[in-house]
C-alpha cells in the first residue's frame, strides 16, 4: 500500500508532470480534472501556479499568451464534456430506485440547488476541488439550462485559469531567485487553502443535518 502511494504521488506530481510532460500534458491533465469524473484527485489549483512559475522563470518553453489560451480552452471543454456526461446519465438516475447510497430526493435537492445558485456553483466552484470536476457533471444530470451553463463554464474557467496561472508568472518574474526557497511553503499554503472549502462545507452539512435527524425522530 506504501509503494502504491508514493507511485500515485510521483504520476500526479505538478513539478514531475511540468519538467517532463510540458504544455501539451499540462493542458490534458486540466481538460481531464474539469470534465472526467476519475480526474478529480489531479492537483489543479498548484498545477496552474506553477506553470504561469515555470514560464516565467524559463522551466516551461512557452508564452504565456499561448499557455493561458491552452489552458481555458482545455477547462472551458472540460466542463463541456462533463455537462455531456451528466446529461446522457441523468435520466437513468431518476429511474433509478432509492438504496442505501443513493435517494432520489438528494437528486431533486441538487436540482433545486443549480436551478437557484447554479452561478455560484459553476464558478466559485472551480477554485474548490472535486467540485469543479462533479459540478459540470450534476448540472448536465439536473438538465441546467444550456446557455446559462455555457455563460458560467466560460466565466468560471477563464477566471479560475488566469487568476492563478498569473499569479505563478507574476510571482515567478518578481522572486525568479527566491521563490525556489519558498516552494515548500506555497505548496503547503495551496493544500490549506483548497481543503478550507471542504472543511466548511462538511461541517455546515453535519450542523444541518443534526437538527434535521432530530425532527425525523421527534416524529
Amino acid at each position: 500500500m506504501h509503494d502504491f502511494w508514493n507511485n500515485l504521488h510521483q504520476l500526479i506530481d505538478p513539478e514531475k508532470l511540468l519538467r517532463e510532460g510540458g504544455f501539451y500534458l499540462v493542458v490534458f491533465v486540466i481538460y481531464a480534472e474539469t470534465g472526467l469524473f476519475f480526474g478529480f484527485f489531479l492537483p489543479g489549483d498548484y498545477l496552474l501556479f506553477l506553470a504561469g512559475m515555470f514560464v516565467a522563470t524559463g522551466k516551461l518553453d512557452v508564452n504565456i499568451a499561448v499557455l493561458l489560451a491552452g489552458l481555458c480552452v482545455a477547462a472551458i471543454s472540460g466542463n463541456f464534456t462533463g455537462y455531456w456526461f451528466g446529461r446522457k446519465t441523468g435520466p437513468v438516475l431518476y429511474t433509478r430506485k432509492d438504496s442505501f447510497f443513493f435517494k432520489k430526493r438528494y437528486l431533486k435537492a441538487a436540482e433545486d440547488y443549480y436551478h437557484k445558485q447554479g452561478a455560484f456553483a459553476l464558478i466559485m466552484g472551480r477554485f474548490v476541488p472535486i467540485v469543479r470536476t462533479f459540478a459540470p457533471i450534476f448540472a448536465g444530470v439536473v438538465k441546467l439550462d444550456f446557455k446559462k451553463f455555457a455563460l458560467y463554464n466560460v466565466v468560471g474557467g477563464t477566471l479560475w485559469i488566469c487568476s492563478l496561472t498569473l499569479l505563478g508568472y507574476f510571482l515567478g518574474r518578481r522572486f525568479e531567485k527566491e521563490i525556489n526557497d519558498y516552494l515548500l511553503y506555497i505548496i503547503i499554503g495551496f493544500i490549506l487553502i483548497t481543503t478550507i472549502p471542504l472543511l466548511i462545507t462538511f461541517v455546515k452539512s453535519k450542523v444541518v443535518k443534526g437538527p434535521e435527524e432530530d425532527k425525523t425522530d421527534l416524529n
